[in-house]
């Protein structure tokens, strides 16, 4: 078996002043190129999870490593270093600029990690994602589910080696979900990108190759 691209062995975490701790003894292994889908309803813990992965949480017990680096040894500067290396993030709130445009805010992860592009390279990847002529509206002018598409894009663009998506498809009608899904699941083919998304959607993780449920401070396999 290869050397797990994500994993957590025996996490205990828990938010200052909570009564019992979010998580007591979770442990996670995503292999290379593996597509993972974490259920569970909202409040139970999901997008902490994603967070402790990201290195934007740190666990009161137990180890995060990540494509063979321990995440949680890393300082702030050093984690921020990582991230926009290795990570394509897709927040449940999109996060984007409000004084970047469209594609300013989707081609952002490449300027940040020094790589050149071109515009037609960025309103190329628009193009897929129905986004193309709002590439130069602001955010303010987006539609929440264009502004899904957007962070997501902007997730997608420097094809990470790995994903993190935290309720993929919330914001989006049924139809650009499904075209939403199905570039997620391309990516993960193309670029070989370790994915886990955490969902309360049943259609989401359908499309993954290993499912889990999130209950009881834990990670239960779903069939």
């Amino acid at each position: 078996m290869p050397e797990a691209a994500i994993h957590l062995e025996a996490i205990r975490f828990a938010y200052p002043g909570a009564e019992r701790p979010l998580f007591d003894g979770l442990s996670l292994e995503v292999t290379p190129g593996e597509l993972v889908a974490v259920l569970g309803p909202s409040g139970v813990g999901k997008s902490t999870l994603l967070n402790l992965v990201a290195g934007l949480a740190v666990p009161d017990a137990g180890g995060v490593d990540v494509l063979g680096t321990d995440v949680t040894a890393l300082d702030e500067s050093a984690a921020a270093r990582w991230r926009r290396s290795n990570l394509g993030f897709v927040f449940q709130q999109f996060h984007l600029l409000p004084y970047l445009t469209l594609a300013e805010n989707v081609a952002l992860p490449l300027a940040l990690s020094g790589r050149e592009w071109t515009d037609s390279e960025v309103v190329a990847f628009l193009e897929r994602l129905g986004l193309a002529d709002r590439a130069q509206a602001y955010p303010r002018h987006l539609s929440g589910g264009q502004a899904q598409r957007a962070a997501i894009a902007r997730a997608l663009i420097h094809r990470p080696p790995i994903l993190l998506a935290d309720e993929l498809t919330g914001n989006l009608d049924e139809e650009t979900a499904a075209g939403m899904l199905d570039l997620l699941t391309e990516v993960v083919a193309e670029a070989g990108a370790t994915t886990l998304v955490v969902t309360h959607a049943p259609e989401v993780a359908a499309r993954a190759h290993t499912r889990y449920r999130l209950t009881h401070h834990n990670l239960h396999p779903e069939p």
